[in-house]
Order: structure tokens, then C-alpha cells, then sequence
């Protein structure tokens, strides 16, 4: 409840409206009942026709104000209930683009999209109904109960013995759905998991013919939802056949009883027509505010889980400095002006470990790139390679040692800064559903189209980009599946290229480049990137032959740096790689 009070704060005036409309709501339908005992008792026993026809007019005057006023509480909890879930997944997104890798693995990408999906719409259903039926019911409750009283007080009691056992009922079943409101979202975000990899993952399932334990492993993911499902709606809606027994039961001790009152001359037939209405406003708004505290534990559930995002901070935390004493765009080359002070990268005694990892696994790393030199890292599978260059732009921090760009430590830059003056290319090339403009103008928005075009032909992706219907205007659908390996990688680097970055980290963005492609990418980047750092990350030899130095990483620690011809006579795990790789008369050649 704290976070859906923190919210509705932030939209006082529609409260108050909300408010106004609950009060004329409740006030009109607790009037009607009272103004018609009156038309009975003094116009319609009497037989007064001028009675009658005033007090007729006065009640649809008074039914106007209740339409009016129900319209306003219909209008102002959908109103706030929208804008509130609105507010909350604007919330929820932001955070969660300021999770580092650690708390995107903490919580999942499954779980995540239900929380900003499903969980947010759980509690917009619930602000609704707290707004059009919470707020009316204890109103209703009051007056009708103190209506009740001041018309017949026997009767009264009556409706006053059936409310304990109405309560019992609805405190237990919300303590009862409560942990099965917890257990039916769990069953959605495991829902939700496995239908994910099997969209992604859908070629894979079908070369391997897996498609019917696939399908079984779905089916029965959704039946444990659809049980959790049953039992909680089962709950909830037992209680409105329970309600509605207890409140026709006592009805029916009131009919029998208020018979012998009029008989004897104690209550009038217009005070019982209004007792009745006066029961119902009053049996049935604590029913609807039953039905609120019965819903209150699938949103209260829905909440929690929203709520640990929010309150979730990233372990990267932005750098302490103000982004002011950084130098902008336009000074470190962001935007095709001129370059401050050429630029360096160093690590200095480096060493990591997962937040969730026992051991280190980068440990003390020391070298240094400068501008115009390009430094290749390579290593066999699990060696620390990507870990080593994700550490660059701070996907995770150093747990011991430092990284310095441009000999400030990259934790003093603000993160923003930082990534700008970083193109980062990732082993696997992640393109964004829309055109390819869209894609290239991540870096730098304000790109022309002769920027574009020239990263392309620097990526060698111009040609095949031309081919396309529209150009750069051609559409990419969702995750670039009608491209190739080869031109995403293509078109994430010219991506990066946009951007002209002080430092281009190239982790293993080669790998589904045939050997021509590769060669003519790695000549058309040396004239691009010869006033910046470049760092790559890679398993062919071929592609690293040229490098300035070329550091070799074996279960995390440094084997060897130094040139190619350098290492396949000081450092035998790269001599190990190479020989894997290239012909003898190669090796013997290039030693």
C-alpha cells in the first residue's frame, strides 16, 4: 500500500474530485430511500397528489446529482488507476536501464517483464477499485447502518449480528490468498522464462526435434499457473454466494419480524420500504469493501515484486564527480570535432570477481593501450576475455586495482560520459526493431547520412545495406533476423564507428566474418580509429596477427604480451592457439 500511496500523491486534485464524486454518490443513494418513505407515508397513504408530484421531482433531481456524481468517481479512479500504473512502469523501465549485469541476473529477464507488465496492471485494477468502491463503501456503511438505527432499532440488530461472521469470513480468505497470490506470480514468471526461450531458441528446438518435450515442459509450467489461477478465483468468489445468503437470510428475519410491528402499530409500511433499502446499501457495501480487502493480497503481492525493483540499486554506481568537468561531446571527438589530449587506456594491477563468484576470475592485469595502437586479447574459452573488456565500460567495477582512460579513473566519469567516449560491440550483435538509420544513429542522433554511409563502408556494410528496399530506411525486424551473423556484425560496428569514440572494443565481433570480409574491415579501421584506443577481443589468430600487442589470458591471469612474432617464442599457450590455427610454414615463416 505505501507504494500505490506514493503515487496517488502526485495526483491530489483528481483525489479530491474523486472525493467530491463519493460523497454526492453516497449521499443521493442513501436520500432516494428516505425521500420515497416519505412520498409513501404522507402522499401515497394520504392520497396527496401534490405531494406526489413534488416529491417526485425532487427525486430526479436527486438521481441527476447521483448520475453526475457516479460519473465523476467512474471518471477520476480511471483517471488516477491509469496515470498511477503509467507512472509506475516509466519507474520500473528506468531503473532497470541503470542495472548493471548482476542485477539483471538477480532478477530475470523473464521476471522483469511480468513485474512491468502483469504486476503493474494488478495494481492499477486494484487503485481502481480502491478509488470507485473503497472510498464510497465505508461512507455507505456509516450512514446506512446509522439510517437503520434511527428507523428501527429491533430491526437494527438484526444486520448487526450477521456483520462478525461476514468479517471471520473475508479476513480468512485474505490470509488464505495471500500465499497463493505469491506462488501464481512465480508460476508466471516461469511461464513467462520458458516462452521466451522457446520463441528465441525456436530453430534450435526444431534441428534437434524437441518440439514435443518443449511442449510438455510448457504445458506443464501453464498448468501449475492455471491451478494457482483456480484456487485463488475459487477463494475470491466464494465469498459472494456466502454474502449474498447471509444477507437474503436476513432479510427474511427482518420481513417476518417488522410483520408484527406493523401489526402493531409500531412501524409504518414507507420506514420498512426505506429499512430495506437502507439493509442493502449497508449489506452490500460491506460486501464491496470485502471485495477490496479480498483483492488486497494479489495486489499487495504485485507491489512487493515492483517495489524490490525500485528499491534495487545498481553496484556500479555513477561517477562522484559533476558530468560538468568532463569535457562534452564536441571536445572528445563525439561529434566529429576536434579531440582533446590523444587518448590512453591502462590497467593497473586489475582484478575481479563476480559479485556471486568465490574466486577471482581476472587477476592482476596490467598493460596499456594509447591512441592509434590496437591491443588484441586471446585465450582459450572461459579465460576471461569478455569479463576483461566488460570492465571497460563499467558493466561490472574492478575489486581490485584500477582502469584509467585518459589517466583519470574510470570511476570518477559519470556514466554517461563515460559510454559516450566508449564503442563497445558485443559478441553478439543486438539490433533494435526499425529502420536501420534508427540502429546507426544510436551513438550520435544527429549523424548525417554521409556519416552513415561512411561507417558503413568502413563496416563493409555499405553495399548490402544499399541492396535493401529504402536503403537506410529499410526496416530490421525484431532482434535483425532478416540479416546474417555476418551483416549484424557488420552494421553493430558501423554502429560504434557512428559514434567516433576514444576507445572501440571489439569483443570477438569478427567471428561470423569470412576471412576477406575480415581482412578488408581490419585495413578500412586503421585509418579510423588511428587517433583512438582499440581493444579486440578474438579466437582467430589471423585476425589478431597485426595488432600493436597482443595479451594472452589463461584461467584469468596474463600468459603472455607482447607482438605475435614476440609471443610464438616466449609465450607457448599462444604458440598452442597458433599452432591450432595456422600451417607449419606459417608458424615457421612468421617466427
Amino acid at each position: 500500500m505505501r507504494l500505490i500511496f506514493h503515487y496517488m500523491k502526485a495526483y491530489k486534485r483528481y483525489l479530491l474530485l474523486n472525493l467530491l464524486g463519493v460523497c454526492s454518490f453516497a449521499l443521493v443513494e442513501l436520500g432516494i430511500p428516505t425521500l420515497i418513505a416519505r412520498m409513501i407515508n404522507n402522499g401515497i397513504m394520504t392520497g396527496d397528489r401534490g405531494y406526489i408530484c413534488s416529491m417526485g421531482a425532487v427525486l430526479l433531481a436527486v438521481a441527476a446529482a447521483g448520475a453526475l456524481g457516479s460519473i465523476l468517481l467512474g471518471w477520476c479512479g480511471a483517471k488516477i488507476s491509469t496515470a498511477v500504473t503509467r507512472d509506475i512502469r516509466n519507474d520500473v523501465f528506468r531503473r532497470v536501464q541503470s542495472f548493471s549485469p548482476s542485477e539483471m541476473n538477480q532478477f530475470g529477464v523473464s521476471s522483469l517483464i511480468v513485474r512491468t507488465g502483469n504486476d503493474a496492471f494488478q495494481v492499477q485494477m486494484f487503485v481502481n477499485v480502491l478509488l470507485r468502491t473503497a472510498m464510497v463503501t465505508p461512507l455507505m456503511i456509516l450512514f446506512s447502518f446509522s439510517l437503520t438505527f434511527t428507523t428501527s432499532i429491533p430491526l437494527s440488530l438484526v444486520i448487526l449480528a450477521t456483520l462478525p461472521m461476514i468479517l471471520l469470513g473475508v479476513l480468512g480468505v485474505t490470509r488464505a490468498a495471500r500465499p497463493l497470490s505469491i506462488r501464481q506470480q512465480e508460476r508466471l514468471d516461469e511461464l513467462n522464462r520458458i516462452s521466451k526461450e522457446n520463441l528465441m531458441g525456436v530453430r534450435v528446438i526444431r534441428s534437434f526435434g524437441n518440439d514435443a518435450y518443449e511442449q510438455a515442459r510448457f504445458s506443464k509450467a501453464n498448468q501449475d499457473y492455471a491451478g494457482y489461477s483456480k484456487r485463488v478465483f475459487r477463494l475470491m468468489m466464494l465469498t459472494q454466494p456466502v454474502f449474498f445468503f447471509l444477507m437474503n437470510l436476513a432479510i427474511l428475519v427482518i420481513f417476518w419480524l417488522a410483520g408484527f410491528m406493523i401489526e402493531a402499530g409500531t412501524l409504518q409500511v414507507g420506514d420498512l420500504v426505506a429499512f430495506q433499502d437502507y439493509v442493502f446499501h449497508a449489506m452490500f457495501s460491506t460486501m464491496l469493501f470485502c471485495t477490496v480487502l479480498v483483492m488486497y493480497p494479489k495486489a499487495a503481492v504485485s507491489a512487493r515484486r515492483i517495489e524490490e525493483v525500485l528499491n534495487t540499486q545498481s553496484i556500479v554506481k555513477d561517477g562522484a564527480e559533476h558530468s560538468g568537468s568532463v569535457p562534452g561531446p564536441e571536445m572528445a571527438g563525439l561529434s566529429g570535432g576536434s579531440r582533446e589530449a590523444a587518448p590512453s587506456l591502462v590497467f593497473d594491477h586489475v582484478t575481479f570477481a563476480y559479485p556471486d563468484g568465490e574466486e577471482a576470475v581476472i587477476r592482476d592485469i596490467s598493460f596499456e593501450a594509447r591512441a592509434g595502437e590496437t591491443v588484441a586479447v586471446i585465450g582459450s574459452t572461459g579465460s576471461g576475455k569478455s569479463t576483461l573488456v566488460g570492465l571497460i565500460p563499467r558493466f561490472y567495477d574492478v575489486s581490485e586495482g584500477r582502469i584509467l582512460l585518459n589517466s583519470r579513473d574510470l570511476k570518477t566519469y559519470p556514466l554517461k560520459e563515460l559510454r559516450r567516449r566508449i564503442g563497445f560491440i558485443p559478441q553478439k550483435a543486438n539490433l533494435f526493431s526499425g529502420t536501420i538509420r534508427r540502429n546507426l544513429s544510436f551513438a550520435n542522433p544527429q549523424a548525417s547520412d554521409e556519416e552513415l554511409c561512411e561507417a558503413l563502408k568502413t563496416a563493409q556494410g555499405y553495399d548490402f545495406v544499399m541492396e535493401q528496399k529504402g536503403g537506410l530506411d529499410a526496416m530490421i525486424t525484431e532482434g535483425g533476423s532478416n540479416f546474417s551473423g555476418g551483416q549484424k556484425q557488420r552494421l553493430s560496428i558501423a554502429r560504434a564507428l557512428v559514434g567516433n569514440p576514444q576507445v572501440y572494443v571489439f569483443d570477438d565481433s569478427f567471428s561470423a566474418l569470412d576471412f576477406a570480409t575480415d581482412a578488408r574491415l581490419r585495413r578500412a579501421l586503421k585509418s579510423v580509429t588511428k587517433n583512438a584506443v582499440t581493444l579486440i577481443v578474438a579466437q582467430r589468430v589471423s585476425t589478431i596477427m597485426d595488432a600493436d600487442r597482443i595479451l594472452v589470458l589463461e584461467g584469468g591471469e596474463m600468459a603472455g604480451l607482447g607482438t605475435h612474432r614476440q609471443l610464438l617464442k616466449t609465450c607457448p599457450v599462444y604458440y598452442e592457439i597458433a599452432a591450432s590455427q595456422l600451417t607449419e610454414e606459417e608458424l615457421s615463416y612468421e617466427a
